[in-house]
C-alpha cells in the first residue's frame, strides 16, 4: 500500500519579475509530521515562475522520500493548479518549461492538485520568503 505525502508549495518575486524563490513542504498526512522543507532559490523572476519552483522542489523532495508515494500537492495559486490539471493554457514559455519538466517528474506518480486560500498555505510561504532572503536554496 502506497503512502500518501503532502506538498504544501508557494512562490514568491519581490517586484514582477524580481528577486524569486520557491517554497514547499513535505509533510505525512497521516501524523501531520513535516518530513522536510525546501526552498528554491531563482534569481530574477515572476511571481509565476518562482510557484512552478516551489512545486517542482517539494514534489522531487517528496519523491526522494517515497518514489511511490501518492502526491496531493496544495498551493495557494490557482494559475498553477488550474495549469497542471490542464485546464488552463500556458502561454509564458518559462513556465511552460517548468509546467512540462513538472509532468515529467510526475510520470507514473498518482497525483492531485488542490487550491487552498493563501492563509492556509504559510509554511510553503515561509520556505519560499527564507529562501529569497537567504539568496540561496535549501533543504532541511
Amino acid at each position: 500500500m502506497s503512502r500518501e505525502l503532502l506538498v504544501e508549495a508557494d512562490g514568491g518575486s519581490r517586484g514582477n519579475p524580481g528577486p524569486a524563490a520557491g517554497g514547499a513542504v513535505v509533510i505525512d498526512p497521516a501524523s501531520g509530521e513535516v518530513l522536510a522543507e525546501v526552498g528554491v532559490w531563482v534569481g530574477t523572476a515572476t511571481n509565476n515562475v518562482a510557484e512552478y519552483s516551489g512545486m517542482l522542489a517539494g514534489v522531487r523532495r517528496a519523491l526522494e522520500l517515497d518514489p511511490d508515494a501518492h502526491l496531493t500537492i496544495r498551493m495557494d495559486s490557482k494559475l498553477v493548479v488550474e495549469q497542471m490539471m490542464g485546464r488552463w493554457k500556458i502561454k509564458h514559455p518559462a513556465m511552460a518549461e517548468l509546467a512540462a519538466e513538472a509532468r515529467q517528474v510526475l510520470t507514473g506518480t498518482p497525483v492531485r492538485f488542490e487550491w487552498v486560500p493563501r492563509l492556509q498555505n504559510s509554511r510553503a510561504d515561509k520556505c519560499a520568503n527564507d529562501a529569497m532572503d537567504a539568496r540561496a536554496s535549501f533543504s532541511r
